[in-house]
């Protein structure tokens, strides 16, 4: 996936309001930025860490500025969660994902019950069907990752429902969007949320399907490029 503009390099100062946080832009000027993160962004700020910017020309935009990634620790992580669910459906549609191949029709945001999932692939004139729940993964300790970096009752909830649905010619699938660089292995964090730990072994003991795979970033894309190895 192509960003519109290419990325403006700058320096993090802080994270507030959940959403917000100060950066530094190259000129000097110090702006609020919008920062697309719902989690608690574990080891993912640090004070005067690198960031990379996106800049809007929507002129209703109250903050035009976006925070898209930050370097910790000398690696770049994805901390714009509104950008995952492209970027494994654009891999999907590009036939990136071999596990995820042959199915003609690609639907994004499809309710299933209460909730609505990230993607729906299936062919229009019938036949198999998979549901796919992408969850971005930035956690990382050491060469382990870890999803959540927080207590997740929505993402408890989104595995128990993909469980459900599971069987009969339907696939489930949860997908982790890898948006850090390192790490070799990825697992729940049980040492954060143990009911999401147990709710997704669970999970796949019924049948739902794991997959992981690592985005690769610059200022001017982001995409998956490689495979990364689950562990329950």
């Amino acid at each position: 996936m192509r960003y519109p503009t290419t990325l403006v390099e700058g320096v993090f100062l802080r994270r507030y309001k959940r959403f917000l946080c100060d950066v530094i832009l190259p000129d000097g000027t110090e702006i609020t930025a919008h920062l697309a993160n719902t989690g608690s962004m574990r080891a993912c700020t640090e004070e005067r860490a690198p960031v990379r910017l996106s800049l809007s020309d929507n002129p209703k935009r109250q903050l035009p500025w976006s925070v898209e990634q930050i370097r910790v620790a000398g690696h770049w992580i994805c901390v714009n969660t509104a950008r995952p669910n492209a970027v494994v459906a654009e891999a999907i549609a590009h036939h990136k994902i071999p596990e995820l191949r042959g199915y003609a029709r690609h639907r994004r945001e499809v309710k299933l019950g209460k909730s609505r999932l990230d993607l729906c692939l299936d062919n229009p004139e019938g036949g198999p069907v998979a549901w796919v729940e992408v969850k971005n993964a930035t956690l990382r300790e050491g060469r382990q990752i870890y999803f959540p970096d927080a207590v997740t009752q929505r993402g408890t909830k989104h595995v128990e429902e993909l469980a459900q649905v599971v069987g009969d010619g339907v696939r489930a699938v949860l997908f982790f969007h890898v948006g850090t660089e390192g790490g070799d292995v990825i697992s729940p964090a049980e040492h954060i949320d143990p009911t999401y730990a147990n709710a997704l072994r669970t999970a796949v003991e019924a049948g739902v399907e794991v997959m992981a795979w690592r985005a690769q970033m610059s200022t001017e894309s982001i995409s998956l490029f490689e495979s990364v190895h689950v562990r329950l």
